[in-house]
């Protein structure tokens, strides 16, 4: 399970992409692999 820690930043980096217009969860973890 994650931390309480790293969950919030994972949801922060999720918020990111979403209200960036990135909405398919695939082509948010495919973003992540390119950083």
């Amino acid at each position: 399970m994650l931390t309480g820690e790293i969950r919030n930043q994972v949801d922060q980096i999720w918020n990111a992409f979403w209200s960036g217009g990135v909405s398919n969860p695939l082509s948010v973890i495919e973003q992540i692999t390119y950083l």
